[in-house]
């Protein structure tokens, strides 16, 4: 599905992402690591808002390395951003809306798209009129899944889904991915590992740029140093 060969990026002089490969398929994914280890670089190279020096971004056989983000965005890979990023003003609908409004494959299946979400987040059933801005921090979290997942992805980016949010809404958020991996494949960044590994298939350890571990995320939870250094066990 999504393959990332040898990904060198560099920030000016500085290097960030060092020789790193990965591969997402018909599965969930997790990405952890300290703050400036480079999951946000990663995601932006896949996104194309930043150009690799060398490497190879591949989703479905098709390179995407020469194309713009919003060509990147039509071909099947849908970003939840860490802070959400909502229309505020407008209502959880005309959010929602926007989420395939440019995607013409989607767009064609928006009553098909939207039953999807809603069934997923009953919550939002209830909510369709109500300004986003006004909800709480988990619902406006949902919103940003379900607008997302309009675009009828091949590949669902998460961004650290569980910042700034109550432990029992992370908990529930987590749960949703449980079932959203069985439509669409799951790449996502956490910092809170020990909920992460609960809801997905495999995870990396990223270290300095690097990929210092990949594994099942059973034999991550096992892992001695996930355990010390990442779940304080």
């Amino acid at each position: 599905m999504l393959e990332v060969k040898k990904l060198n990026v560099f920030y000016g002089k500085l290097q960030i992402l060092w020789d790193l490969s990965m591969q997402v398929g018909n599965e969930s994914v997790g990405i952890f690591g300290p703050n400036g280890a480079g999951k946000t670089t990663l995601i932006h190279a896949i996104l194309g808002l930043v150009k690799p020096a060398t490497g190879e971004i591949i989703l479905e056989g098709e390179s995407l390395l020469a194309m713009e983000t919003d060509h990147i965005i039509k071909q099947g890979i849908s970003i939840v951003p860490q802070d959400r990023e909502l229309f505020p003003f407008m209502t959880v609908a005309e959010n929602l809306r926007t989420g395939n409004a440019y995607i013409p494959r989607a767009r064609k299946k928006y009553k098909e798209r939207l039953e999807y979400v809603l069934t997923m987040f009953p919550i939002l059933k209830e909510r369709l009129d109500q300004p986003a801005g006004s909800m709480s921090g988990g619902q406006q979290r949902m919103v940003a899944i379900g607008r997302a997942l309009m675009a009828d992805p091949k590949v669902l980016i998460l961004d650290e889904p569980s910042g700034g949010l109550q432990p029992s809404i992370v908990t529930e958020v987590f749960h949703r991915l449980k079932e959203i991996k069985n439509d669409v494949s799951i790449l996502v960044t956490e910092q809170n590992v020990r909920q992460c590994l609960k809801a997905i298939d495999r995870g990396y350890i990223l270290e300095n740029g690097r990929i210092a571990m990949a594994d099942t995320a059973a034999n991550l939870a096992g892992n001695d140093h996930i355990r010390k250094s990442y779940l304080g066990i």
